[in-house]
């Protein structure tokens, strides 16, 4: 895994109301193909992942947490909508959706999750690795 060459990584959602930093390393991005991302996302949803502690909430103002599962949930911007992360109980990181992250990130896919869930309307055909039932051992 590479990570990110500027930092500290700042995004947020559309309508500002959800800023934050990330002072330490983003893992490449992972494209969660499960039912419960292209749900929430309306397709597929694209994750960088940093460690909890590295992640400082800037405006927190519209950040709202759902519990999508008996593991994990999901944060969005209550007022626009956007989603943002995604955070398992169990694990010692965050997702943060790559698209949430203001540019140039310096990140690549390195992955596809959850393959056996995707839909059927679209191909994977980037070459990257594909996980039909899971994470990849390095993805924490």
């Amino acid at each position: 895994m590479t990570e990110a060459t500027r930092r500290p990584a700042t995004g947020g959602c559309l309508c500002g109301a959800v800023r934050f930093e990330v002072n330490g390393p983003l893992r490449n991005v992972l494209i969660c193909h499960c039912t419960l991302c292209r749900r929430t996302h309306g397709h597929v949803a694209a994750y960088t992942a940093a460690k909890r502690e590295d992640v400082t909430m800037v405006s927190d103002r519209g950040l709202a947490w759902y519990r999508s599962s008996d593991r994990a949930q999901r944060g969005f911007c209550r007022d626009c909508g956007s989603r943002l992360f995604w955070s398992a109980d169990a694990r010692p990181t965050v997702s943060i959706a790559a698209g949430a992250l203001d540019g140039p990130t310096g990140l690549e896919t390195i992955g596809h999750i959850f393959t056996a869930s995707k839909g059927d309307y679209y191909r994977i055909e980037d070459g990257a690795m594909q996980y039909p039932h899971r994470f990849p051992s390095t993805a924490e």
